[in-house]
């Protein structure tokens, strides 16, 4: 007689949130295991760092362009089997990382990496918004941030010294793994949340009304470029700081690994005041301070570089105030974009995604573009990000609030 199968979790139970943080995590997973590895890069594969930086640039473009695919698919046929085939398609992209000998070879596969990955986080959220509700999915994404703020630390130290003990193929083959257990993990854990799929989520006119729906609101816009310029602002952090640290400053990639922690730190403070301010304080008002902060870490940080300063301290202190800042602006920034939308959760969590990795795309590129002789251009880019999502939030969202208050 055949065994019954055995009943999966609860949605809200621990196995089933620990899953879906590694989900939401997988995009920082992929880019920060190997930052250390990206000046070694330049030696073994005889080129250059624009072009090294290539391989972070396709990643964070392939990761936009495909949530806006991976969205609707699970709006149309459920979370978990888009989730399967996505996670998949990630071990499959990693494994030709590993075994990439030309640099036009690693960008390809870390384009197909970064449409692959984006899998996780995009329907992560989604599940966290099908789960909780709109109520709360800011609280749930919050306490998700905060496991959130180990990968970015983690990760580079693992990196790190993956790349003095082995060089950089070990750090895809590590990714190989961590996709084979998320893979495993929602095969065996995760029942479909969204069992009511909508049949008419693919259709073309359909479509172009969700997304109509999604742009025709300017509160919209305005948690969506919070949380975009934010995170390219930690992008454009990634792309520069291994030569600066690294290159410049002769910090081993061990040793840049270890000042993780430190923006780490920073993340995972906001991430903590937004768990647990957010229902006490609201979320619009936490976003205010969080978008306030990194905007004076990443201005703090282009001063001191116009001063002619540079050194560790000099770029790890602003930089911690900058991610304290986005650790509020990321967990609040998406549950207020989603909250609105929960017959479209699934798209509307792909185009804030698509938001975030195309914005933090470009400005990898425009930090990669110039050679590293000090810290200047990326701390001018962070500054600037950070500067339009300080904008962007408080005249599409804080202003317009303040004023239908006022109109009541």
């Amino acid at each position: 007689m055949p065994h019954p199968s055995r009943p999966k979790p609860h949605p809200e139970s621990l196995s089933v949130g620990a899953l879906l943080t590694t989900l939401v995590a997988l995009g920082q997973i992929s880019t920060s295991i190997y930052i250390p590895s990206l000046p070694s890069l330049v030696e073994s594969m005889a080129t250059d760092a624009a072009t090294v930086n290539l391989t972070l640039s396709m990643f964070l473009f392939g990761f936009a362009v495909c949530q806006l695919i991976y969205g609707p698919l699970s709006d149309r046929f459920g979370r978990r089997p888009v989730l399967l085939v996505g996670v998949t398609l990630y071990v499959a992209a990693s494994f030709a990382c590993v075994f990439a000998t030309t640099i036009e070879g690693l960008i390809a596969g870390r384009l197909a990496q970064g449409m692959a990955a984006c899998s996780g986080p995009v329907l992560g959220r989604a599940i966290v918004r099908d789960v909780y509700g709109p109520t709360r999915s800011a609280k749930a994404m919050a306490y998700i941030g905060v496991a959130l703020a180990v990968s970015p630390a983690v990760a580079p130290i693992i990196g790190g010294y993956l790349q003095v003990w082995f060089g950089w193929r070990a750090a895809f083959a590590f990714l190989c793994v961590v996709g084979v257990l998320i893979l495993v993990g929602v095969w065996t854990l995760l029942e479909e949340t969204y069992p009511h799929a909508d049949a008419g989520a693919l259709d073309l006119r359909n479509l172009v009304r969700g997304y109509g729906v999604l742009l025709s609101s300017p509160t919209y816009y305005g948690y969506s470029l919070a949380v975009a310029f934010v995170f390219a602002g930690l992008m454009a952090f990634a792309a520069g700081s291994p030569f600066v640290f690294i290159d410049l400053l002769g910090l081993s990639p061990a040793h840049f690994g270890m000042l993780a922690v430190f923006n780490v730190a920073g993340f995972l403070s906001g991430s903590l005041a937004a768990a647990r301010l957010t229902h006490r304080y609201g979320l619009d008002r936490m976003i205010a301070v969080g978008v306030s902060l990194s905007l004076a870490g990443g201005g703090a940080m282009a001063a001191i570089a116009l001063w002619g300063a540079i050194g560790v301290i000099q770029i790890v202190v602003p930089m911690m105030v900058f991610t304290t800042g986005m650790g509020l602006v990321l967990a609040d920034g998406f549950a207020g974009a989603l909250a609105p939308f929960p017959r479209i959760a699934g798209a509307a969590s792909a185009v804030v995604g698509f938001l975030q990795m195309a914005v933090a795309g470009a400005a990898s590129l425009v930090v990669g573009a110039f050679v590293p002789t000090s810290q200047l251009p990326m701390a001018a880019v962070i500054a600037t990000t950070a500067a339009v999502a300080f904008a962007a939030f408080m005249l599409l969202v804080w202003c317009r609030r303040a004023s239908e208050r006022g109109d009541q």
